[in-house]
């Protein structure tokens, strides 16, 4: 089955106040991990949204065996990336796995079961041990609807909505970090001590 991964990496990061895609994470930079992940998990096609002015991200970043798509309405929420991306993702795909730029610590076996499953149904998502999380599968079925979206976070509505069927993948771990905060940079950078 023919799957386009697409990485979320277009955010302002106001929380931190610099962008985070480039923070120091592994001896390269936050994005570098995460698209580490994204090339493990073998896609097909492989999208990854960036900010309208990119340079330095473009600069610092390998993104080879990527299609960087830029989103200059970034600030407006992940929606607006998943918008930029869409006429991008190749006609053969049965459908997409959005993950997050900032959360290198989803597993390649995770995306595995997670597109087995989307196979068989449109969406889905992972059910982590503390809760529900990246990364989505989201069906060439959810495309028109995905094109609609307005705001951060608009994907969650797909899941809230009461006509549609979506599954859940179990998954034996807790919901990977993100990194939205110093703090939250601060802890997984602490987690991957604790696991060296």
């Amino acid at each position: 089955m023919f799957v386009t991964g697409l990485v979320l990496a277009a955010g302002g990061s106001r929380r931190l106040g610099r962008p985070k895609q480039l923070l120091p994470y592994r001896g390269a930079t936050l994005l570098d991990a995460t698209l580490a992940v994204a090339r493990a998990c073998r896609f097909h096609q492989l999208l990854v949204t960036v900010p309208g002015s990119a340079e330095a991200i473009e600069a610092l970043v390998d993104l080879r065996g990527c299609t960087v798509v830029h989103c200059p309405d970034a600030g407006s929420g992940c929606s607006a990336s998943v918008r930029a991306a869409l006429p991008l993702v190749d006609p053969l795909s049965a459908g997409i796995v959005l993950l997050l730029g900032d959360q290198p610590g989803v597993r390649p076996w995770t995306v595995r079961d997670l597109i087995a499953r989307g196979a068989m149904e449109n969406i889905g998502l992972c059910r982590y041990e503390d809760g529900f999380g990246h990364p989505l599968w989201l069906g060439r079925n959810a495309f028109d609807e995905l094109a609609q979206l307005q705001g951060d976070k608009a994907v969650w509505k797909l899941f809230d909505s009461d006509d549609v069927d979506a599954f859940a993948v179990p998954i034996e771990e807790r919901v990977p970090l993100d990194v939205d905060t110093w703090d939250g940079y601060r802890a997984l950078l602490d987690q991957d001590r604790d696991v060296s």
